[in-house]
C-alpha cells in the first residue's frame, strides 16, 4: 500500500490549467483537492513582446522558463505577418512542463539546465554568454530578477517582455476552504512561490487573522527552495521539500514524509 493512501492533499495551481499533478497523487491513493491561486492572462499590452518578436533574427537565444510564457509567445507569433524565422535563434528553457510546451509546438530546446530550475541556466550554460542577445518573455509582475541580473552579470544583453500577467483569484474555492476548516487535509502543496502568496491571502480573506491555526498538522509541501523561501516567509515552515524540482518529485517526496520507514 501506497505511504498516500487515504491521504487528502490539496493542489495550489492555476485557475486555467488541468492539473497531471492530480493524477500523479491519485494514482498513489491520494485524494486530491485543487484549490486555483493563480490566474492567468494577457499581459496590460502586447506591445513589447510583439516588437522583440518583429526583431527575433535580432537575438541568439530565446528563454522561456513557463509554459505559460510558450503559450504567450507563440500565440503572437502566430498572429504576426510575416511569420518570423525561428531558424536562426536557439531556445532555451527551464523545467519540464516548459519543454513540454515547446514540443507541443513541434521545437526541441536546444538547452535545458540539468536541475530544473532558472537559478542553473547561468551555471550551466552551453556558451559563453558575454556578447549574446537573450529575449526573455515573462511574467509582467511578480517575477525573479535574479535569473536577468546574472546573464547581465555575465556580459549578455538581456530584453524583457511582458508575455503575460498572473494575479490572484478573486474567490476562494469553496471546497478548499472547507476542507481546512474541517481540519481534514493531510498535506498543502505549492510549485511556486507566487502560488503560496496567493494562498496566505485567500486563506487570511476567508478565514480571518488567524487562519495559519487552520494549518496545524498539514504538512507544508514545496516544489524547490525558492517556493520553500515563500512558504518559510508566509506560513512560517517548510516540512516537505523535493529534491527533483518537478511535480513527480514532490510526489516522490510526499510519499516519502508519509512512508512509515521515514525519519
Amino acid at each position: 500500500m501506497s505511504p498516500l493512501t487515504g491521504k487528502r492533499i490539496l493542489i495550489t495551481r492555476a485557475a486555467s490549467q488541468s492539473s497531471p499533478f492530480r493524477h500523479l497523487l491519485e494514482a498513489q491513493g491520494a485524494t486530491a483537492i485543487e484549490m486555483p491561486t493563480l490566474e492567468i492572462g494577457p499581459p496590460s499590452s502586447w506591445a513589447q513582446l510583439d516588437e522583440a518578436i518583429a526583431r527575433l533574427p535580432h537575438y541568439h537565444w530565446l528563454i522561456l522558463t513557463s509554459a505559460n510564457a510558450v503559450e504567450s509567445v507563440w500565440q503572437r507569433l502566430e498572429a504576426a505577418d510575416p511569420t518570423p524565422d525561428l531558424s536562426q535563434i536557439k531556445i532555451a528553457v527551464v523545467g519540464q512542463k516548459t519543454a513540454a510546451a515547446l514540443k507541443q509546438q513541434g521545437l526541441k530546446p536546444d538547452f535545458t539546465p540539468p536541475a530544473f530550475i532558472a537559478d542553473s541556466l547561468v551555471e550551466h550554460f552551453p556558451e559563453p554568454l558575454a556578447g549574446l542577445r537573450v529575449l526573455f518573455p515573462r511574467v509582467e509582475s511578480g517575477g525573479r530578477e535574479i535569473l536577468v541580473r546574472a546573464f547581465r552579470a555575465a556580459g549578455a544583453t538581456v530584453d524583457e517582455v511582458a508575455a503575460y500577467e498572473s494575479g490572484c483569484p478573486k474567490v476562494a474555492d469553496a471546497i478548499a476552504i472547507a476542507a481546512l476548516l474541517d481540519h481534514s487535509l493531510s498535506a498543502i502543496t505549492f510549485a511556486s512561490a507566487k502560488t503560496v502568496r496567493h494562498f496566505a491571502l485567500l486563506a487570511q480573506g476567508e478565514l480571518g487573522e488567524r487562519w495559519q491555526q487552520q494549518l496545524e498538522g498539514v504538512a507544508i509541501a514545496s516544489i524547490g527552495p525558492q517556493t520553500s523561501a515563500a512558504c518559510l516567509q508566509m506560513l512560517g515552515r517548510v516540512d516537505v521539500e523535493a529534491t527533483e524540482y518537478t511535480l513527480e518529485g514532490l510526489t516522490r517526496a510526499i510519499a516519502h514524509h508519509f512512508s512509515p520507514d521515514a525519519p
